[in-house]
């Protein structure tokens, strides 16, 4: 009996694994040839190899963004698998001292803008430390470093009544946010969306309306950034925000609407005084996805 010859099924190469998934997660071509180092042709290319390697489309294109295909998706299953495995083995080699639990803390509008980028980045960099995130208030925050249940951890800071701890790795201004084309900002009192007690960015609103003499009226009050964000969008109310943290959908107040100017904050980085390597690793990643946001943000 005579076997069919079939010949060996290709390889598929990392790095262009890695570029497909930067496509998918970013729905832009140009997005993720800025993520991987490469020019948006030399992307296109690897992404146009890929589908002839596999024989299929990968991705729906229109002028604007692409999108997955069904066998997109399911190609986006194996690369991130096949990427997270490649960078276990690679560590176990390289960096293989470098394991263990690392303690992190965050306020929440922290770890819903930024810690999701900074930890999947450190996660494919370091798969060998897990990371134990803690949400909470600055204020609790602290108090955690305190009494040392925590490696290390992000706090917000306003410039002028905090203490000058930690070290500042982002300075922001505070600005208050609206609905679009909202109207909330007219109303007597003045509706505002805060943070429970103990939030900097509420102490510095509240302190600035009383000093200015405008009568308000805390129409939300909520640990959680999303609640605030529902609030302002809805034009229910108008909330203290950080400049960046102002969408498409919100619109900055100010003097000209009857508003007083708000504070620059600081963001801090707390360390316990003796720092693990694999906590040392962390603090870096922390720094340098800051850096990242500002560059961009410039």
């Amino acid at each position: 009996m005579t076997v069919p010859f079939r010949p060996p099924l290709p390889l598929l190469d990392n790095d262009v694994l890695r570029t497909f998934v930067a496509i998918a997660e970013t729905g832009n071509f140009s997005t993720a040839a800025e993520a991987v180092f490469r020019t948006p042709s030399a992307v296109s290319m690897q992404i146009k190899k890929l589908e002839e390697q596999l024989k299929t489309t990968l991705f729906l294109r229109d002028a604007r963004s692409v999108t997955l295909t069904q066998h997109g998706e399911m190609l986006l299953s194996y690369a991130r698998r096949m990427l997270a495995l490649s960078n276990e083995a690679v560590s176990r080699f390289v960096m293989p001292e470098l394991s263990g639990v690392v303690r992190l803390g965050a306020p929440d509008d922290i770890a819903e803008r930024i810690l999701p980028r900074v930890l999947k980045h450190f996660g494919e960099a370091f798969p060998g430390i897990m990371v134990d995130v803690t949400v909470d208030q600055s204020i609790q925050l602290r108090k955690r470093m305190d009494e040392q249940r925590l490696d290390l951890t992000l706090i917000n800071c306003a410039t002028r009544p905090f203490p000058t701890i930690g070290e500042v790795i982002h300075s922001e201004k505070l600005v208050w946010a609206g609905a679009k084309c909202g109207t909330a900002y007219l109303r007597d009192p003045l509706p505002i969306s805060v943070w429970e007690d103990g939030c900097v960015w509420r102490q510095d609103a509240i302190s600035q309306l009383e000093k200015h003499k405008r009568p308000y009226r805390v129409a939300y009050a909520s640990a959680h950034t999303m609640a605030q964000r529902a609030a302002v969008v809805s034009d229910l109310a108008i909330a203290p925000f950080p400049l960046s943290y102002v969408t498409e959908d919100m619109q900055i107040l100010g003097p000209k609407e009857g508003l007083p100017e708000l504070l620059n904050f600081d963001i801090r980085l707390l360390t316990a005084p003796q720092l693990s390597n694999p906590a040392k690793a962390v603090a870096q990643s922390i720094r340098e996805a800051f850096g990242s946001f500002v560059a961009a943000a410039a």
